[in-house]
């Protein structure tokens, strides 16, 4: 087993060497992430199950050969005085069938697999849709956590100057010991903050690479995608409702169920087939000499009685048909949920962007006063490093709301299945060919 440091640089190293831009990085993901990649296995192998099914139109040629020995007592050998008879047995055998008609069998099961087939290629879309939301969240994680860092060291500087000012107080001898502790202890805090900013930096720069499949590099904050947003909740849902590939899938179910379920009913018809043949054998059944016979037939065979199981598997597929039906029925309520949902989370964090801004700019006017009103006597420390501390904490909201917020609305675009679409980013092949023709 290979070391882990020597496994993950190896992983890193393969595919795109960096993503600078949000759509690069969506781009690499989709072309690299491990989960669409085993969605897009899954849809070609169940495609190669249509080549299966059509494998029913065309003849099978069977060849058969043997040799060995046979050992004969029947009542030819006996009447002519042999008993036992011990030949050297050979035989040889060549037989074609075409199949005419089998109750339409073949058919369904074509159209069956076909519609398996599409259902995997949306599989493959949504699970393109859903990794690259993941993509984006990872990204925009870590360009949030940068401007935290960025934040904490800002707060911390600031710190630095409060307790260089208090220092500078208690060697010209006015300052307090108590001034100087309070000091003290909230700039421990400030590192500490700063610290544990960095620490949640590295852990969303492990989340990117886990996601996108390389470490980032110099990202860079993508613009707003308002434009892609939809004007009303209820134009969302419609596009919802014509575009998410999970609700598309789930109509390919259906078709699939439908398919098989007139495929079960093949059994109560006759299945005709042509069967040509030709026998060449040699030393068969104590007669020695060769026996040879070529036929050519049509063959009738139809199934009268085999305990029901025939009409118990029809009904059995009826049953799966409405389970797909509901499956999909419950699809379309998910979708719908998630729109609602994703433009509730846009809509409240919108709400609260006003009161963040104006949280920031009340906070840093009333902090500039307190540091004027302190250099005066007017103000105490606590007063000042709380006030500083507000700072810190309404920057640190903003910037959170702000980046809940574009992530709010790339969310809706996924919620409606057109995430990739509104990134430039091309779906996977299995999956761009069925979208391309809808």
């Amino acid at each position: 087993m290979k070391p882990l440091a020597i496994v993950i640089p190896l992983c890193l190293s393969v595919g795109i060497a960096h993503a600078d831009t949000l759509q690069e990085a969506v781009d690499a993901t989709v072309k690299t992430n491990p989960d669409v990649l085993a969605a897009t296995h899954e849809r070609r192998a169940v495609s190669k199950e249509i080549d299966q099914a059509r494998a029913g139109y065309y003849p099978t040629l069977d060849l058969a050969v043997g040799t060995g020995w046979e050992m004969t007592d029947n009542p030819s050998t006996r009447a002519a005085g042999k008993g036992e008879v011990h030949l050297n047995r050979d035989e040889a055998s060549l037989n074609l069938r075409q199949m005419l008609f089998d109750g339409m069998e073949t058919k369904n099961e074509v159209m069956r697999q076909e519609a398996r087939t599409n259902s995997r290629s949306y599989g493959v879309f949504s699970s393109a849709e859903n990794t690259g939301l993941e993509a984006v969240d990872a990204y925009l994680n870590v360009l949030r956590r940068q401007k935290l860092v960025e934040l904490a060291q800002t707060n911390l500087e600031a710190h630095k100057r409060t307790h260089d000012q208090i220092m500078l107080r208690a060697e010209r001898g006015v300052g307090r010991a108590a001034d100087m502790e309070q000091s003290l202890g909230r700039l421990a805090l400030a590192e500490a903050n700063l610290m544990a900013e960095q620490s949640n930096l590295r852990d969303a720069e492990t989340a990117y690479i886990r996601v996108v499949g390389m470490p980032p590099a110099s990202l860079s904050k993508p613009d707003s995608p308002i434009g892609q947003v939809p004007a009303s909740l209820d134009e969302a849902i419609a596009s919802a409702i014509d575009n998410h590939p999970t609700l598309r899938l789930a109509n390919y179910d259906v078709e699939s169920a439908q398919a098989q379920h007139a495929t079960a009913k093949a059994p109560f018809y006759p299945d005709l087939h042509l069967e040509l043949g030709t026998r060449a054998d040699h030393d068969i059944d104590g007669q020695e000499g060769k026996d040879k016979d070529i036929t050519a037939m049509l063959r009738l065979r139809y199934n009268l009685y085999n305990g029901g199981r025939d009409s118990a598997r029809r009904e059995e597929t009826a049953f799966l048909i409405n389970q797909a039906a509901e499956i999909r029925n419950n699809t379309h309520r998910q979708v719908e949920e998630s729109v609602r949902l994703s433009w509730n989370a846009w809509e409240t964090v919108k709400a609260q962007m006003g009161a963040r801004e104006q949280h920031v700019q009340s906070s840093e006017k009333a902090r500039d006063a307190y540091q004027q009103q302190f250099s005066l006597g007017q103000r105490t420390l606590l007063d000042l490093l709380d006030s500083e501390n507000e700072v810190f904490r309404a920057r640190t909201a903003l910037t959170n709301t702000q980046y809940d917020e574009m992530y709010a609305m790339y969310r809706i675009l996924n919620s409606m299945g057109i995430l990739l679409q509104s990134l430039n980013v091309e779906l996977p092949e299995s999956a761009a060919t069925i979208a391309a023709n809808e």
